[in-house]
């Protein structure tokens, strides 16, 4: 392999093991924010024990996120100068604001929600675990605010100083605010409220199998269930609306993701297959004519439009692309039947469902791989769309066995990390959460009142 595919494999590594992280903070953040509210409104007491008990996974999350995400702004140096040269003004700015307005404001506050449960108010720890979900959510701002703009740049100039090309911004509200960052914005944030939810299905759903915590599971998978339903709804329709931006914006990716070869033709709905580009076909069941119509009618450039050096890698963008697609509507069917069975009193004795929703906690982990992926293969071969190719953004100097030698390392190092992260957030929910402080006998009671 060359530099560039050593250089993008160890970035694509790093990331993807990062990116386990962010999404469930994300999406336990907002569970906090609920369960804690759900607590000072009603003044149940098995709401602040589940609350008490997801911090520590939350913190846990963060601990882990922190430490892996740090590795990502060191490879901008040593494996992409040239790019951190021509974006860094821009690129700077986003990750500038992401420490000063979310890490901060995130980290700042998590003190006093992992241990100020006895030392202030009950308002007070709960305006702090609403200020640590809202950091956690800022923070997805403005990395996907930075990232978005290398998909759809806009509010920049390039000026030439001293012979090095410099990308400066001239309009930093049309940077942030550039044609694919609210959508690709919401449709992450979303996916993170999915995953978040789905890790409080999959604990809960795994405890009432074990006849262990009721108190506490019953209603974290109804709240679970809940807010995955109306996420999974949303992310349906934002899916919707990014795609056609993605028609618009990046049309080499929109025809790569559609396996979508001439333009003359209508954009047919392809389930699942393989694409044959020796005979611009695509091998698998064909809606002809269905895209389009998803479309409102819509016409769209095909494969065929573009040089074949402009083009991403075409099978992997259409692979990712429709995993994350049949992935995400198999769990919305998955949370429909599960949301029914609970309304009707039917889903805690059943061993099979319960089983299906503890497995499918990889399944929004699986989506949010398979987007990213998505939409950071199908921008090549630009590392900034239209404007810098991938292979001129590489640092200068970087050599073949020095990228191999930190790639090894990264690789024992993260091997590490995973596995301290599943053995410590087994061991957490093995332990369960802290016995109630109530007579056994009301807990009991509570949780067959919380079964009807």
């Amino acid at each position: 392999m060359n530099t560039e595919i050593l250089a993008r494999a160890q970035f694509a590594f790093t990331s993807m093991f990062h990116y386990i992280f962010p999404p469930m903070s994300i999406g336990l953040g907002l569970l906090l924010v609920i369960i804690e509210g759900i607590w000072l409104r009603t003044g149940d007491e098995k709401y602040k024990r589940m609350a008490h008990f997801w911090v520590k996974i939350f913190s846990l999350i963060f601990g882990i996120g922190v430490a892996s995400g740090i590795v990502l702004e060191f490879e901008f140096g040593t494996n992409w100068a040239t790019y951190s040269r021509y974006v860094g003004d821009i690129f700077g700015s986003a990750l500038a604001a992401e420490g000063i307005f979310a890490f901060f404001l995130e980290s700042g506050f998590l003190a006093i929600l992992v241990f100020g449960w006895h030392k202030v108010s009950p308002k007070m720890h709960f305006f702090s675990t609403c200020m640590v979900a809202l950091g956690s959510t800022f923070s997805a701002v403005w990395i996907i605010v930075a990232n978005s703009w290398m998909q759809t740049p806009q509010g920049y100039v390039i000026r030439n100083n001293h012979g090095v090309l410099r990308a400066e911004i001239t309009d930093f509200w049309a940077m942030v605010f550039n044609p694919s960052s609210m959508d690709r914005l919401i449709h992450s944030v979303t996916g993170a409220w999915i995953t978040g939810a789905y890790l409080l299905i999959s604990v809960s759903a795994y405890y009432l199998l074990k006849k262990r915590h009721a108190d506490i599971a019953l209603p974290g998978i109804k709240i679970g269930l809940a807010l995955a339903m109306v996420a999974l709804l949303f992310q349906i329709v934002n899916g919707h609306t990014s795609t056609i931006g993605v028609a618009k914006n990046q049309p080499s990716k929109f025809a790569a993701m559609e396996g979508h070869f001439d333009s003359k033709q209508p954009i047919d709905l392809i389930p699942f297959g393989w694409v044959d580009e020796a005979n611009k076909t695509v091998i698998g069941p064909t809606i002809p004519g269905g895209g389009s119509a998803l479309m409102n009618g819509q016409m769209a450039k095909g494969l065929n439009d573009f040089p074949r050096e402009d083009l991403p890698n075409v099978q992997a963008t259409f692979q990712m692309f429709h995993l994350m697609v049949g992935l995400g509507l198999l769990l919305t069917g998955i949370t429909f039947v599960a949301s029914i069975m609970a309304w009707n009193g039917k889903l805690w004795n059943n061993r099979l469902m319960l089983s299906v929703l503890v497995g499918s906690v990889a399944i929004p982990h699986i989506c949010n791989q398979a987007g990213w992926v998505t939409a950071e293969m199908g921008r090549q071969p630009w590392v900034v769309f239209g404007v810098l190719r991938t292979k001129d953004g590489l640092s200068k100097i970087v050599t073949e066995s020095q990228i191999w030698a930190s790639l090894v390392l990264f690789g024992l190092l993260y091997a590490l990390l995973g596995f301290l992260f599943f053995y410590l957030l087994n061991k957490r929910i093995q332990i369960g959460p802290e016995e109630p402080t109530w007579p056994e006998t009301l807990a009991n009671d509570s949780a067959a009142g919380d079964a009807k």
